[in-house]
């Protein structure tokens, strides 16, 4: 009865309920006679009513005896049911998820492993994760990383991948922080440096941190075996940075301390060049390093050390300083050679001729080494005999070799200065001869000022053309109005000043002077065509003939109609004043229609002189006829008559 209980619940509940339902008696019926038995369908149950259902079960659960019941039949005691659950409960293990633990492979195919941890279910993990080992067999143990203990469909999720960066990741912090020596793979080469496999991390090598020395082949390294130390770890990014030189250096250290503690200024010393720079060459010598500064490589100037050294060259170098705390040393390897200064001719002197090499330009002059290490000053004055502004770079460049005249030399502190326009003759010692006052000449533009034009006549000869010299007509207000930088221009000597090297010049000299002929051309009261250019506050400016201008104030441009004059009107004009000197006409178009008193006065004078002379020949006329000629007395009545 228990076990139909255990096995088959609700089929005991439901019989017992059946059984426990009153039946109705029924009136006895007689049997009909059959031939022969029909099958009938079975006859359904009648529904379970949940009432009675639950009364019945409630009943059997209340009278069970559960200590007397295992599914074989048989009978625990207390002991032997506490053990029994003790054995179960070890068969299992506690495992947590993102532990890594040991585990067994127990079926391998193409695209899962299935691992044994111990757990109630066995893991998966994929099998791209493992192929690094193709000898993976059925049994081996390996380590894994529990992601799930149970995913969506109850599964079991592990991960080689993770168990072993996991590992790794322990062993790598755990190797940085005591310092510890770790082999490691070189997989490959990088940007600055080479990327290591270390406990199946990769790992960065930076180029400098390779060796002592500097590599400039990092191929060499790629695919082997070699010891590190792990000098930084960045937690956040998982980055890690090794070092083999750090193995070196430990090792150097007291190599690099006997070697300082040996050394003295002056002393010669052979080494090896380890590295080049702009600034200077680190030489070995031998565990320690030294640099020898651009400026001690030699005595002459040098773009790049490279010109004196090469990489590996072994050279001897002469210890200039050195610092035992900083562990820095000077070298130096000019002064393994005489001073050039110190085996310069002596016979050499002022005056006489170098030739040398620009090694330096700057804006205020050029350095000319005249021999490694001797140098002289050409100042951008010396360069050219021209006054105006200019700079060295006009004149030299760096690498021009040059002949230059000795000007000052100064071998106690080693400094001499020369010139190049000393090589050719001084235009101004013969200035009169060929510029001789009135003289004709084409000369450059070379500048503008507010008060005339700087042209150049010829190298180191300049002169000055002021702006009222520049036309006879025309009022310029500025140069540039007149003329463009570096155009020709003809010009006229009007002054020579040899003391002050001053050239004064005129350009409107080359032609006569028009106002000359303008005087008698534009006489006061004459009057002349002219058309009305432009309008300011005070007047008119006209052109006239000649190509000449005046000007004609507000009050002298009324018209007859009283109007005014305007922009571009041609009009009838009057001169009212010239002056030659200050090249001026003043002209009037009112006067050319309107008279003024004195002129009204004169038209009176002139009338009255006209009907005087008139009368005095009727009078003459009238002598000569007689009062007997009517006639001539009839004539002579109409005539009076006519004239009054």
């Amino acid at each position: 009865m228990a076990e139909e209980i255990i096995n088959n619940p609700e089929e005991v509940i439901e019989n017992q309920a059946v059984e426990a339902a009153p039946v109705a008696e029924t009136p006895a019926v007689e049997e009909a006679p059959v031939a022969e038995a029909a099958e009938l369908p079975e006859t359904p149950k009648a529904p379970r009513k949940p009432r009675e259902i639950e009364n019945a079960y409630a009943n059997i659960m209340e009278n069970f005896e559960w200590s007397n019941y295992d599914k074989k039949g048989q009978k625990y005691n207390e002991a032997e049911r506490k053990n029994l659950e003790e054995l179960y409960t070890k068969s299992f293990k506690s495992i947590d998820e993102q532990a890594v633990i040991m585990g067994s492979v127990v079926s391998i195919n193409q695209r899962e492993v299935v691992v044994n941890i111990g757990f109630k279910s066995d893991g998966v993990i994929s099998a791209s994760e493992l192929r690094y080992n193709p000898d993976l067999k059925i049994g081996d143990e390996i380590e894994v990383y529990v992601e799930s203990q149970e995913d969506a469909t109850g599964q079991l999720i592990l991960s080689h991948k993770k168990a072993r960066l996991l590992k790794s990741w322990l062993r790598v912090n755990e190797a940085y922080e005591k310092e510890e020596i770790i082999t490691g793979y070189v997989k490959c080469r990088t940007k600055g440096g080479l990327i290591v496999d270390v406990f199946g991390i990769e790992a960065f090598l930076p180029g400098s941190q390779i060796d002592v020395k500097p590599i400039r082949d990092y191929d060499i390294f790629v695919d082997k075996t070699m010891d590190f130390k792990v000098v930084k770890i960045n937690q956040e990014f998982k980055n890690v940075v090794v070092s083999h030189k750090a193995l070196i250096e430990s090792e150097l250290e007291a190599q690099k301390a006997e070697i300082i503690a040996g050394l003295e200024k002056g002393q010669v010393l052979e080494g090896t060049v380890k590295n080049i720079t702009t600034y200077g060459v680190f030489i070995d010598l031998g565990g320690v390093d030294g640099l020898i500064h651009i400026t001690d490589l030699s005595w002459g100037r040098i773009i790049h050390p490279e010109e004196i050294v090469q990489l590996d060259q072994k050279i001897n170098v002469v210890i200039l300083d050195f610092d035992e705390n900083k562990k820095r040393i000077a070298l130096g390897l000019k002064q393994l050679t005489p001073h050039p200064w110190d085996a310069l001719d002596p016979e050499l002197k002022v005056g006489d001729k170098v030739h040398g090499k620009v090694v330096v330009v700057n804006d205020y002059g050029a350095f000319l080494e005249i021999m490694p290490g001797v140098e002289g000053l050409i100042h951008v004055s010396e360069m050219s005999w021209s006054q105006h502004l200019r700079t060295a770079h006009d004149f030299l460049k760096v690498g021009d070799e040059i002949d230059a005249v000795l000007l000052t030399l100064d071998k106690e502190n080693r400094k001499m200065s020369l010139g190049i326009k000393q090589l050719i003759p001084d235009p101004w010692a013969d200035i009169q001869d060929k510029y001789p006052v009135g003289s004709k000449h084409t000369a450059i533009v070379r500048n503008f000022t507010n008060f005339g034009i700087f042209v150049e006549l010829e190298e180191g000869v300049d002169g000055l053309i002021h702006i009222s010299d520049l036309s006879w007509s025309k009022k310029i207000k500025h140069p540039a109005e007149f003329t463009k930088i570096g155009e020709n221009i003809e010009v006229k000597v009007l002054e020579v000043d040899v003391e002050n090297r001053r050239l004064s010049l005129g350009h409107k000299q080359l032609e006569e002077n028009p106002w000359d002929v303008f005087e008698t051309v534009f006489t006061v009261g004459s009057e002349h065509e002219g058309t009305i250019v432009s309008i300011n506050d005070k007047g008119a400016v006209v052109a006239l003939p000649y190509g000449i201008e005046g000007f004609a104030f507000n009050r002298n441009l009324m018209k007859e109609d009283k109007s005014y004059a305007k922009v571009d009107e041609t009009l009838k004009f009057k001169v009212v004043e010239f002056s030659k000197e200050a090249k001026k006409i003043n002209l009037s178009h009112t006067k050319t229609w309107q008279l003024t008193p004195e002129e009204d006065q004169k038209k009176v004078e002139a009338e009255d002189k006209k009907q005087a002379k008139e009368i005095k020949k009727v009078n003459e006329s009238v002598e000569k006829t007689t009062l007997g000629d009517l006639e001539a007395l009839q004539a002579l009545k109409e005539t009076l008559g006519n004239t009054e």
